[in-house]
């Protein structure tokens, strides 16, 4: 699978998200094993906010996962505020990392702030480490 494979549409104006995409990875083989779940979660896991540094699954900047019949996999995410001044690279950073999992073709990752990101979607081991 070709990983390095990227295409990345930025916005001119990073308010202006709705349309974002990152994608990554290579359609799979029609007999291939697809990914889990819990693998697919374990890559997002991976990708760290640099400015947080906690990882986008705890931090609940995922909105959305789905893993077609196919293997691709579709992830709605966000970033904690609008102006983000990692807004053209994080998607990016997590479309890679799911495509790395062996199992995954094509990952799309879509940009949204729609509904706004709020300490509310922290996950519970993320509360206890903060003491929220």
């Amino acid at each position: 699978m070709d990983i390095e494979h990227y295409e990345i549409e930025v916005p001119l104006n990073p308010l202006e998200t709705q349309d974002y995409k990152a994608t990554a990875g290579q359609p799979l083989e029609s007999e291939t094993p697809h990914a889990t779940q819990e693998d697919i979660i374990s890559a997002l896991k991976s990708v760290q906010d640099p400015e947080l540094m906690l990882n986008v699954y705890e931090l609940g900047l995922i909105y959305d996962m789905r893993q077609e019949a196919n293997g691709d996999v579709f992830i709605l995410m966000t970033l904690t505020s609008p102006t983000c001044p990692m807004a053209g690279e994080m998607p990016h950073m997590v479309a890679l990392a799911v495509a790395s999992v062996p199992g995954v073709g094509r990952v799309t990752v879509e940009l949204t702030f729609d509904p706004p990101w709020t300490i509310d979607r922290l996950s519970e081991e993320i509360r206890l480490l903060m003491g929220i």
